[in-house]
């Protein structure tokens, strides 16, 4: 797929934009920054004890952080100010680790200059580093082959001329049973060139948000397995002159999950599937995507590409996948369309429901 314009006008633009132009969400001409629903009480917690130098300059579109993270590896592209690094940092623990990746300057600094004052709060020195880098160069920036458990963006990759070399990038960085676990933007259809090119738009992250069909099959061709949505959310367009230059598209924030496993098996199934109730805040379910949803110590069927999630990657240890003995259990989910899913927020977000509601694809539903 090509490149959004000329590499170096684009970055050159997003510095400017995130850098410069934006001082916090109050600057914003869209909610593209700030749809998405309220984090979970624990990160919720987590965020109340980050510096409000950090927390002011944030302009995510949702809430990539997972749970359940203690001792790993964590990537964040795009970090910005480094409020959803700090979130990580006290999630991963003493023998976890967090790197922030940006191009911004002015956004670097604040990171850096405030993790001592964290570290004061938490009680230990996290390890936790901001490097100057591209999310498309990765391994310039330091990050190795396969040193990552889990990679976090929050409304950054749509901001990328190169949004394949971004994700390659990623799948290279990610150890085996690894995952992207991220928030960004997508329209419901291909973008003209108008929309692709206007500097207020790319900088929101709309002119670069790419047609949902396109980024699924470009992550499957890398080598993902089927990309899972776990929130969707209607972004509404604010600025009248943005409006008429959009025209008829539609623009969401997702959070999507991409795991770096093998959805092959000798034993096509079925499956069943338990989860333990070990993930702290996920005591009694745990919600791996907006269709399958497991209830504690009560066994789901599950197909092969599930399956082969829950036993192979990061999450294996939290779950007790094991062959079906018989048909007891009612048939395995199926998967959701995203274009199905991106109807239901259109509906939800007609319907009433706040804004912060809008990303729960059953909020207001019957």
């Amino acid at each position: 797929m090509a490149s959004l314009g000329d590499s170096d006008s684009v970055y050159s633009s997003v510095k400017d934009y995130y850098g410069k132009v934006l001082e916090s969400t109050k600057d914003l001409k869209t909610s593209a920054c700030t749809a998405g629903s309220a984090p979970h009480p624990i990160v919720r917690q987590i965020i109340g004890k980050v510096p409000q130098a950090v927390v002011g300059r944030f302009f995510g579109c949702g809430n990539p952080i997972p749970l359940g993270i203690e001792g790993k590896d964590v990537l964040d592209l795009g970090s910005g100010s480094g409020r959803d690094c700090y979130v990580a940092a006290a999630l991963v623990g003493r023998e976890g680790s967090v790197t922030g990746v940006d191009m911004t300057d002015e956004q670097l600094a604040i990171a850096r200059e405030n993790v001592d004052e964290f570290g004061k709060i938490l009680g230990y020195a996290p390890k936790l580093r901001f490097v100057t880098g591209y999310i498309e160069k990765l391994e310039e920036a330091g990050v190795e082959s396969e040193s990552v458990d889990i990679c976090i963006s929050n409304c950054v990759i749509n901001l990328s001329p190169n949004k394949r070399q971004v994700l390659e990038g990623v799948y290279g960085s990610l150890r085996t049973g690894g995952e992207l676990y991220f928030s960004d933007m997508y329209a419901d259809r291909k973008l003209p060139e108008s929309v692709r090119s206007n500097e207020v738009l790319r900088g929101e992250g709309m002119g670069g948000a790419l047609f949902v069909r396109d980024f699924e099959q470009m992550a499957v061709d890398i080598g993902f397995a089927r990309p899972r949505v776990l929130a969707v959310g209607r972004i509404a367009v604010h600025d009248p002159e943005l409006q008429q230059m959009v025209g008829d598209a539609n623009f969401y924030s997702i959070t999507y999950r991409l795991f770096k496993v093998q959805e092959s098996s000798a034993d096509n199934g079925p499956f069943a599937a338990e989860y333990l109730g070990t993930i702290e805040g996920h005591k009694d379910k745990y919600e791996l995507d907006v269709d399958h949803v497991f209830e504690t110590g009560t066994p789901m069927r599950v197909d092969l590409g599930t399956a082969a999630i829950l036993s192979s990657s990061w999450l294996a240890r939290y779950f007790a996948v094991k062959p079906q003995a018989n048909n007891s259990l009612k048939p395995a989910a199926q998967i959701t369309p995203t274009e199905t899913l991106l109807d239901r927020a259109d509906q939800v977000a007609t319907s009433g429901c706040g804004a912060a509601e809008q990303a729960s694809t059953s909020c207001c539903a019957s």
